[in-house]
């Protein structure tokens, strides 16, 4: 069998499961798995500016400018005016996110982690560096194309 279409159809699979499960665990607080996604990197790393959270979730800014007019609609995130230069508008989560947290959400981290602890270490390794790897050459074919 040709292993890049066999490579093509793993990876497909893998990230429709994972689809899936993201889906069903998130959906139970009627949030989609890009809103968890941001509301974990905010919960992690404090406020910051659309553009950073777009970079720090591997979006473009149109697409996080969305996720965040939901997770506004929802008061689990706000937008807030930079005191320092009042063009910079910073994207934070909310006291009711944190309340939410609290009582029952796992983060994005912890859920993943949850699913992949009972693959061996070394194995967790080896799909690490094959997962850089790959992320390496989509990143530099896209920069390629402008």
């Amino acid at each position: 069998m040709d292993q890049t279409a066999e490579l093509l159809r793993t990876y497909l699979r893998v990230t429709q499961h994972l689809s899936q499960h993201f889906r069903e665990y998130f959906g139970q607080y009627d949030l989609t798995f890009p809103q968890a996604m941001v509301l974990n990197v905010l919960g992690e790393d404090g406020a910051m500016p659309i553009s950073a959270l777009a970079e720090r979730t591997g979006s473009a800014n149109s697409t996080i400018s969305g996720v965040v007019d939901r997770l506004e609609k929802l008061g689990l995130a706000k937008r807030v005016r930079s005191t320092q230069d009042r063009r910079v508008i910073f994207v934070e989560a909310t006291e009711r996110y944190r309340e939410l947290k609290a009582r029952a959400l796992d983060s994005v981290n912890d859920y993943f982690s949850s699913l992949v602890q009972d693959i061996p270490p070394r194995e967790r390794e080896t799909i690490l560096r094959s997962l850089t790897t790959l992320d390496k050459v989509l990143t530099a074919e896209k920069e390629q194309r402008g």
